[in-house]
């Protein structure tokens, strides 16, 4: 993976301070998101809904890491990681591996059992929610990250991209199950939540080798809105 760097633009600090706090706010976003899935997926034994939350609080660790790289190119040290944001990048890339191999066994136990959620309604009002905040991150993130030619606030942009995908799943998988109460589609989601926690996992590893925030998951990497 080619590693890419690029000067810092002059220093702006109410743009580095909005960034700041775009980071903060998916960090809590995440935090109160995966409090809300996990409940309710446990509650209607959705187990979509309770592997998306358990995602959630897997992008807090990544969350602090890149609210830790903000703060720090605010006091213009570069944009290539230190050692805490590639330690919170190998502890996130653990996370969604171990979060990948726990989603896929239940995925499979619950089609091999004919499992059925009680109701995927919470999936779909999570879901929506999700994909507004992360449409309305994304954009912030990217008109933030080119006023300052930051590299790596673009790569978190792409990112939040990532997290979209999974509500797009989630949302999917819920209405399936909704409209024809075949409870394979929770299952198949939960399958396909498993298989974007593996490529977000590794790239996480990529990054913490790289040294770098360039984003490196595919189309997931486009930042035009």
């Amino acid at each position: 993976m080619q590693k890419i760097t690029l000067g810092l633009a002059p220093k702006n600090p109410d743009l580095y301070r909005w960034a700041a706090v775009l980071a903060l706010i998916t960090i809590f976003y995440n935090i109160g998101e995966g409090l809300l899935s996990v409940f309710f997926g446990l509650e209607d034994e959705s187990m979509a809904l309770f592997g998306f939350g358990l995602d959630s609080f897997v992008e807090v660790a990544s969350g602090i890491g890149i609210w830790h790289m903000i703060r720090r190119i605010q006091r213009n040290e570069g944009e290539t990681a230190d050692h805490f944001e590639r330690t919170a990048l190998r502890i996130t890339g653990s996370g969604f591996y171990i979060l990948t191999a726990g989603l896929a066994v239940m995925a499979v136990v619950n089609l091999y059992q004919g499992h059925q959620p009680e109701t995927t309604f919470w999936g779909i009002v999570v879901s929506l929610v999700s994909i507004l905040t992360m449409w309305l991150l994304i954009h912030a993130k990217v008109k933030v990250g080119r006023a300052l030619s930051s590299q790596a606030i673009l790569a978190d942009a792409a990112c939040t991209r990532a997290c979209l995908q999974l509500s797009v799943v989630l949302l999917a998988s819920s209405l399936g199950y909704k409209y024809t109460g075949i409870g394979g589609f929770d299952s198949v989601g939960t399958l396909v939540i498993a298989g974007l926690c593996w490529r977000e996992g590794k790239e996480s590893f990529e990054k913490a080798k790289s040294g770098s925030f360039a984003c490196t998951c595919g189309g997931a990497c486009k930042t035009d809105l």
